[in-house]
């Protein structure tokens, strides 16, 4: 039996992740909605409630100590954590989860893209729409999914039929 190449993203060793333990109250809701949200744009790891996980950089640490600022201005507490799985198994399953969560997004853009090519609708503001779609989900991808090709190429040939629409009616 082989052992199954490395992915790319997955280093020798466990990598270092930048950790968010956070509380927000409950009243009022704002607040804590807003954190919710812009955790979910970052495509954070949920380890536990009030516990998420990215990769370590610059960019995601940064990111994370404004969100734990906001946590902390709404009247919560936040801390920010640097750490490494104890195993390659524990960051493998958290890289997989968050592989997972961005395919089920790029899925999406495909299924979109298939649809506004079989429909009457406007084409040229659905790939606009799918474009940025795909930028938003790109800042999350940590891990690429095979689906981001994919989505890549839907919206490509999409575009593309607009290109020469004239082909289709010869």
């Amino acid at each position: 039996m082989t052992a199954e190449p490395r992915p790319p993203h997955i280093r020798p060793g466990p990598g270092e992740w930048v950790l968010l333990s956070y509380r927000v109250p409950r009243e009022p809701s704002t607040p804590r909605i807003a954190v919710w949200r812009k955790l979910k744009r970052l495509g954070v790891a949920q380890l536990s409630d009030g516990l998420v996980a990215l990769p370590a950089d610059a960019r995601t640490r940064e990111q994370l100590e404004w969100i734990a600022d906001e946590a902390i201005e709404a009247g919560g507490t936040a801390s920010i954590w640097l750490a490494r799985p104890a195993s390659l198994a524990q960051e493998r399953e958290l890289a997989a989860g968050m592989a997972d969560a961005r395919a089920a997004e790029y899925q999406a853009v495909i299924d979109e893209a298939a649809e506004a090519a079989s429909s009457n609708a406007n084409p040229a503001g659905a790939v606009r729409k799918l474009r940025g779609e795909l930028r938003r989900i790109g800042r999350r991808d940590f891990f690429p999914p095979p689906e981001r090709d994919r989505a890549h190429a839907a919206v490509r040939a999409l575009s593309d039929r607009i290109a020469s629409p004239q082909e289709e009616q010869a």
